[in-house]
């Protein structure tokens, strides 16, 4: 986790630095950077966090300016070029991951800035309202909000919204064909309504937590695709369920199947959550890992990792792996007359 939060640091420098164009190659000025610190989480400065990964960054005196800027290495370069590259060859799953996303909200659509917050863990094109919105207009519509400056992204009315399955489901037909050994539902009925629990080793369940589970598991709820009734009509327990199955799904749309708590809350008014989703995730261990390291609270699918890897990688994660490789390598390797 410490190399992830630095990851995202990382990320958010590099696409400060590709935003900006004008230069050949792209870069930003230590300045600019120096006065983001605060908001970067460079505690001790821009110039210090930068050095530690020369791999990645590569400060220059730029002597028309008379300062100093950054810019992103080759090595760094060609990962972003790679990562580009994947995304666009899966544009049809971009589509459909985007389509699933609308269709939470019971409205069909999202405010576009909210969607501008998670873009990055969707694995969707930094240009995705040409590529994607634009490109689909059987598809996406794009309409002004009451609030100045601000759109709302909707699924256009015609668009045949067939019976769309969450991610969950394909464990429950894989968990059914299971030996009643393995299963932690007694017959196929009651898995239906039954999520993948995994607990870090070593973690003691008491008889009385294994007992709310297992009555938790069986409880009937709401789909994440499925239309909500009246919430007053629709019993606590399963509204905290119905929060969980979409909590669930948001993570399995995402490249890492992980997300930034703050993130994910931006979303709980258009998907009809009245809880708060950190307590969420801490009320479910065995689903959701929550790392409240530093000053971003970050959610992990559980059941998605292995030994701190995606079970099921996908092209575009393969490629954000390199990068993170060399968030590890940090200064190792470096020459030091570099």
């Amino acid at each position: 986790m410490d190399k992830y939060k630095n990851l995202l640091k990382v990320i958010a420098i590099q696409d400060l630095i590709l935003s900006n164009p004008t230069r050949t190659p792209p870069s930003v000025s230590l300045d600019f950077l120096n006065r983001l610190s605060q908001k970067l989480h460079l505690n001790r400065g821009a110039a210090s966090f930068l050095r530690r990964y020369p791999h990645i960054f590569y400060i220059y005196y730029e002597t028309t300016v008379s300062q100093p800027f950054v810019r992103l290495t080759d090595a760094a370069t060609q990962i972003c070029r790679e990562e580009a590259e994947a995304i666009t060859a899966t544009l049809p799953a971009v589509v459909d991951r985007l389509v699933r996303l609308l269709c939470m909200s019971k409205s069909k659509s999202l405010p576009l800035r909210a969607i501008f917050k998670v873009w990055k863990d969707l694995g969707l094109p930094d240009d995705f309202e040409d590529s994607v919105i634009s490109h689909n207009p059987h598809i996406f519509s794009l309409h002004d909000a009451h609030e100045p400056h601000t759109h709302i992204l909707k699924l256009v009315d015609e668009f045949p919204l067939c019976h769309l399955r969450p991610a969950v489901d394909d464990w429950r037909v894989t968990a059914t064909e299971c030996s009643k050994e393995k299963c932690e539902a007694n017959d196929t009925a009651e898995m239906q309504y039954c999520f993948k629990h995994q607990y870090p080793p070593g973690m003691r369940l008491s008889k009385n937590f294994r007992a709310k589970v297992k009555e938790w598991q069986s409880l009937p709820y709401i789909g994440p695709y499925e239309e909500l009734m009246k919430p007053s009509k629709v019993g606590m327990r399963r509204l905290e369920k119905r929060a969980v199955a979409i909590a669930h799904e948001f993570l399995t749309l995402t490249v890492e199947k992980t997300i930034e708590v703050e993130k994910i809350s931006h979303f709980r008014k258009w998907f009809e959550i009245e809880l708060n989703m950190r307590d969420l995730f801490l009320d479910h261990p065995g689903i959701f890992y929550l790392s409240t390291k530093g000053k971003r609270h970050t959610v992990f699918l559980r059941e998605a990792y292995e030994r701190g890897r995606l079970i099921n990688p996908n092209p575009v994660y393969n490629v954000r792996r390199k990068l993170l490789d060399l968030v590890v390598m940090g200064r190792h390797q470096f020459p030091c007359n570099n």
